[in-house]
């Protein structure tokens, strides 16, 4: 009836457990009935201000910008897991040379603000004329600041793995890289998904930051949509709006995140016991030759 870490709640505990369920939705539902009714005294549900919604041109910039939010988060998403899957191999490197540079710059990146390094990007471009524009210096930032992230997860992934595995790995004569990239990190990444697939909605609502450097991107579109004087500066609707969206993204991605740690999950489930061998009054039933 208990675990190490968790004690099951008895019929109290359960009572209570409901009690708080039901004040924290209360709790909930009383706020966010507060702020539509703010908003609603404060004329945001005028149908001037939603009206430009209901026009294909508005429309479409809206599209535009969501795919220009997707094209810089699936790159980046691509770069990221390339960076940190080979950081991780080298952080745990046999040779010094190889893991201690690593190690500094994973602690670089992962110390930078991730806005910092969009607007380094951004101005280096135009100073030394490097021809990468605003997307690319989004892509680096985000992939810069997401690798390091995912290559400690990596690492912790690959340090959880049973030792008997490397053991088992070397025993058969494979090489250290053959075992970080056949053994270790096929298991890392299926045990570290669910950690992977926050870090990459995490690296998806970051693309917001590139409208500071003019990427137009979903954030940025919707900046340009909530200044227009004719419909009464909808700020208020319009950022409504791609709140709606990104929470649709990011919940597509955690429905996916559970789907592949379900599946992950079926593939090393044990199906059972091998078969029996077969019963006989022959004695030599079930014995083959020698």
């Amino acid at each position: 009836m208990s675990s190490v870490l968790y004690e099951v709640p008895g019929r109290r505990g359960k009572l209570r457990n409901r009690i708080a369920n039901v004040v924290v939705v209360i709790v909930v539902a009383g706020v966010a009935a507060w702020l539509i009714n703010r908003l609603y005294v404060n004329g945001q549900f005028e149908g001037r201000l939603w009206r430009q919604f209901q026009y294909t041109a508005i429309q479409e910039q809206l599209l535009h910008g969501l795919l220009n939010t997707l094209r810089a988060a699936g790159t980046a998403a691509v770069l990221a897991i390339l960076f940190g899957a080979v950081f991780a191999a080298a952080r745990i490197s046999d040779h010094k040379w190889v893991r201690v540079p690593a190690t500094y710059l994973v602690e670089l990146f992962r110390a930078i603000p991730l806005l910092i390094m969009m607007i380094f990007f951004y101005f280096a471009n135009i100073q030394f004329q490097w021809g990468l524009g605003p997307f690319w210096a989004v892509v680096l930032g985000l992939t810069l600041y997401n690798g390091s992230v995912l290559a400690e997860i990596f690492r912790a992934g690959i340090a959880a793995v049973p030792k008997g595995q490397r053991e088992a790995s070397y025993a058969i004569g494979l090489r250290k890289n053959q075992v970080v990239r056949l053994v270790l990190l096929p298991q890392a990444v299926s045990a570290m998904l669910p950690a992977i697939v926050s870090q990459l909605v995490v690296l998806l609502k970051d693309t917001a930051l590139g409208f500071v450097i003019t990427y137009s991107e979903l954030l940025y579109v919707g900046k340009q949509m909530g200044g227009r004087l004719q419909y009464g500066f909808p700020y208020i609707p319009t950022y409504i709006v791609i709140a709606v969206i990104y929470i649709g993204l990011c919940s597509l991605l955690s429905i996916l995140a559970k789907y592949l740690e379900g599946r992950s999950r079926r593939r090393r489930k044990i199906t059972g016991a091998p078969p029996p061998l077969p019963l006989s009054n022959d004695p030599g039933a079930g014995v083959g030759p020698i």
